[in-house]
């Protein structure tokens, strides 16, 4: 596997995001000024029920990202390290949050150094988006708040996941 500084420089950004947050789409922004090209790659996980259903989470994650042609989204189950061998990504990046974040980080980044020569990106949120989560925007949601602040815009326009399964 070529390094981050080899050739084209193709980053993943893998998760589940049920739903996808400005924190997300903040981590990919930045990611995009520093590699070539940017792969969302959505976890499958058959084992975990999701709030939205993977094809709606792709689209949305598309929907938010439609005028940049240097972002794909892929969907995957199984191991990160076995799609982003296919999609040609030499790096992976993630958001870290808080300390915790970066300890469960640091531990994955090195495995997959050390099992699939992929080295990490660990890229800090804004403090304004250190306490948005999926989690904390998904229970909200389910509860009838207005979640419009912590999820992309576009102009006036707020991409507002479908839950429909």
């Amino acid at each position: 596997m070529k390094n981050c500084n080899s050739g084209k420089r193709v980053a993943m950004f893998p998760g589940t995001f049920d739903p996808f947050t400005i924190g997300h789409e903040s981590i990919v922004t930045r990611a995009l000024a520093l590699f070539d090209e940017v792969v969302i790659a959505v976890v499958n996980n058959a084992e975990k029920h999701s709030f939205m259903s993977l094809d709606n989470r792709m689209k949305y994650i598309e929907s938010v990202f439609a005028d940049e042609p240097r972002v794909r989204v892929v969907a995957f189950a199984g191991l990160m390290m076995d799609v982003a061998r296919a999609e040609g990504a030499t790096c992976i990046v993630r958001g870290v949050r808080t300390v915790q974040d970066f300890e469960y980080e640091k531990n994955l980044s090195d495995i997959y150094r050390s099992t699939a020569e992929l080295e990490s990106v660990l890229l800090c949120s804004y403090p304004e988006y250190g306490f948005v989560s999926s989690t904390m925007v998904r229970a909200h949601l389910v509860h009838g708040y207005d979640v419009s602040a912590y999820l992309p815009k576009k102009g006036d326009k707020t991409y507002l996941p479908s839950v429909e399964k």
